[in-house]
C-alpha cells in the first residue's frame, strides 16, 4: 500500500500547487478560462492503482475535462459573482442520467419528493430557525449533517420514506458534496417573509422549491441562476453538454456497481478549481502579499508534513486526516503569531453572525458558510497546537503539534519572508494585526487552506478503494467550533442518524 499512499500525496499536492502557482503568477490580472489549464493537466495524470476502481477515477478525471472544455467553448472569462456556482451544474445533470437509466431509482426519488410535500411541520420549523439565526453560524450546503444545513433536513425527511437504503443514501449525497443545484434551505422563505407574505404562504413556496430541485434539477438550477443574475455563460447549454459528455462515464460507473451516492458526488467536488478557486475573485484577493503568503506557507506545511509521514502511513484515511490536520495547524499557528487563537475568533465571528442576521434578514443562504469552515479549521488546529505548547512547556525548542500521531512541520511558516516580516505591510512600528487581517479575508474564502483540491483528490482516491460505500456526507461529528465554544446545538445534529 506504500505506493498507493505516495500516489495519493503526489496527486493531491500537485492539484494544490497547480492552483497556488497559477494564482501567484496571475494575481492582479484579468482571469481567462485558459488560466486553469494547469489544474486540468494535473488531473489528467490521475490513474487507478490495482486496488482502485478505474470507473471512480474516471468520474473525477472526465468531469474535470468536460468542465474545462465546455467552459472554454462557452466563454473567455467568468465574473466573480458567477464563479461560486461552477460546482453546481454537474449533479443536476447526473441525477437526470441516473433516473433515465434506472427506473427504480426514479421511483424512489419520486417517493421522496412526495414526502417533501408532507413534511410541512419539519420544513417550517427548520426555515424559521435558519431565518432567525437559531443555530448560529452554519454551513447550509454542508458536507456533513450539522444543524441548520440542507442535508440535515433532507436526512430527516428520508427517514420517513419507504425506499431502498442505498437510494436514500444517494439522495442524501446529492445535496451534500453533490450540491444538487445552488439552492440552500430557507432562502425562499426568508425572501417571501421579508416581501410581506404570511408564514404559511412562505413555507408553502419553500416546499415547492425544495421539491423542484429534485423533480427538475437541471431547469431548477438554470432558474436559480436566472434569478441570481448570472451572465457569464449559458448555463443551460453547459448542463446539456455536460450530460452528453458524461453519460458514458456515468453508465460505466453504474455497471461497475459504484454506489449512486459516489456517482453523484465525485464529479462535482473536483471541478471547482477551474473558474472558482482559480478565478478572478481569487486573483483579486491574492493581490495582497500577506494573503498570498499564508496560502503558500500552508501549502508547504501540508506538503512537507505529508512527505515526511509517507513511510509510516497505515491507512488511506490517515493521509486525509494528516493533510487537513496539518493545514489546520498551520493556519492556527499563523493566527497565534499575532496573539489571536481559535476561541477568540470563534467568539468574534459568532457574535458578528447574530448582528449580521439582524442587519440582513434576507442574507444569502450560504453567507456564513465559509466563516463556519474557517472556524472549524482553526478550532481543530488549536486543539493540536495547544497540546503541543503544553508538551513544550517553558523550554526552548520547536513547536511540534501531532495529528493522528504524525508530527506537523511548521518550519515553512518561519521560512516565509512575508509572513515573518509583517512590518513591511503596515505602519512598521505597530505591525501586530497584519497577519490576522489577512486571515479575516481568508475567513470568507478558506478553500485553499482547508484545502478543497487536496480533499477532493484524496477523497476520490479513497472512494476508488471503497466504491460500494457512500462517502458523502461525512458520517461523523464535525466537532463544530461554534457548537463547542459558544452555542449549544449538539442535540439538533443528525450525524448518528444519517441514512
Amino acid at each position: 500500500m506504500a505506493e498507493l499512499y505516495e500516489k495519493m500525496v503526489q496527486e493531491a499536492m500537485m492539484a494544490q500547487k497547480a492552483d497556488v502557482e497559477t494564482i501567484k503568477n496571475k494575481r492582479g490580472t484579468q482571469f481567462h478560462i485558459k488560466d486553469t489549464k494547469a489544474y486540468l493537466d494535473v488531473v489528467e495524470k490521475m490513474e487507478a492503482t490495482a486496488e482502485q476502481s478505474e470507473s471512480v477515477i474516471n468520474l473525477h478525471v472526465d468531469s474535470v475535462k468536460a468542465h474545462y472544455n465546455i467552459l472554454d467553448s462557452l466563454t473567455d472569462t467568468i465574473r466573480p459573482e458567477d464563479d461560486p456556482f461552477v460546482e453546481h451544474y454537474q449533479t443536476p445533470a447526473i441525477l437526470e442520467i441516473l433516473c433515465y437509466e434506472d427506473s427504480e431509482f426514479e421511483k424512489s426519488l419520486n417517493k421522496f419528493i412526495e414526502a417533501i410535500g408532507k413534511a410541512e411541520a419539519l420544513i417550517g420549523k427548520e426555515v424559521v430557525r435558519r431565518y432567525g439565526g437559531f443555530y448560529g453560524p452554519t454551513c447550509v450546503v454542508d458536507f456533513a449533517l450539522m444543524p441548520g444545513s440542507t442535508s440535515n433536513t433532507i436526512n430527516r425527511i428520508l427517514k420517513t420514506v419507504d425506499i431502498p437504503e442505498n437510494h436514500k443514501q444517494a439522495i442524501l449525497a446529492a445535496k451534500s458534496w453533490g450540491m444538487n443545484t445552488s439552492y440552500g434551505i430557507g432562502e425562499v422563505f426568508a425572501n417571501e417573509i421579508e416581501g410581506g407574505t404570511t408564514v404559511a404562504q412562505a413555507v408553502e413556496k419553500e416546499i415547492n422549491e425544495i421539491k423542484n430541485i429534485y423533480q427538475n434539477p437541471v431547469e431548477a438550477q438554470a432558474e436559480l441562476m436566472d434569478g441570481a443574475g448570472h451572465t457569464s455563460f449559458d448555463v443551460r447549454k453547459y448542463m446539456s453538454q455536460y450530460r452528453d459528455k458524461m453519460e458514458k462515464t456515468i453508465k460505466a460507473a453504474m455497471d461497475d456497481d459504484v454506489h449512486y451516492g459516489n456517482i453523484l458526488t465525485v464529479p462535482a467536488y473536483c471541478v471547482g478549481d477551474i473558474s472558482h478557486h482559480i478565478a478572478q475573485s481569487t486573483f483579486n484577493m491574492c493581490k495582497d502579499d500577506v494573503t498570498m503568503a499564508i496560502i503558500e506557507a500552508t501549502t508547504e506545511v501540508m506538503d512537507s508534513t505529508l512527505k515526511k509521514a509517507l513511510p509510516n502511513f497505515k491507512s488511506e484515511y490517515e493521509v486525509l486526516s494528516l493533510a487537513t490536520g496539518s493545514s489546520a495547524c498551520a493556519v492556527e499557528y499563523i493566527l497565534e503569531l499575532d496573539g489571536f487563537n481559535a476561541p477568540k475568533v470563534v467568539d468574534l465571528l459568532t457574535q458578528r453572525f447574530h448582528n449580521y442576521v439582524q442587519l440582513y434578514p434576507t442574507r444569502g443562504a450560504a453567507a456564513e458558510l465559509h466563516n463556519s469552515d474557517f472556524m472549524d479549521m482553526i478550532y481543530r488546529g488549536w486543539g493540536h497546537i495547544d497540546q503541543a505548547r503544553k508538551v513544550l512547556n517553558g523550554s526552548s525548542g520547536t513547536l511540534k503539534p501531532k495529528v493522528a500521531g504524525f508530527e506537523v512541520d511548521l518550519e515553512p511558516i518561519h521560512k516565509n519572508d512575508v509572513i515573518m516580516n509583517p512590518q513591511r505591510y503596515t505602519y512598521p512600528a505597530c505591525a501586530i494585526t497584519v497577519r490576522f487581517s489577512s486571515l479575516m479575508r481568508l475567513a470568507d474564502y478558506p478553500c485553499l487552506l482547508t484545502s478543497e483540491p487536496v480533499t477532493a483528490t484524496l477523497m476520490t482516491n479513497i472512494i476508488a478503494l471503497h466504491k460500494e460505500s457512500p462517502a458523502s456526507p461525512a458520517r461523523t461529528c464535525k466537532n463544530c467550533a461554534a457548537a463547542s465554544l459558544v452555542d449549544f446545538r449538539h442535540n439538533h445534529c443528525q450525524w448518528r442518524e444519517a441514512v
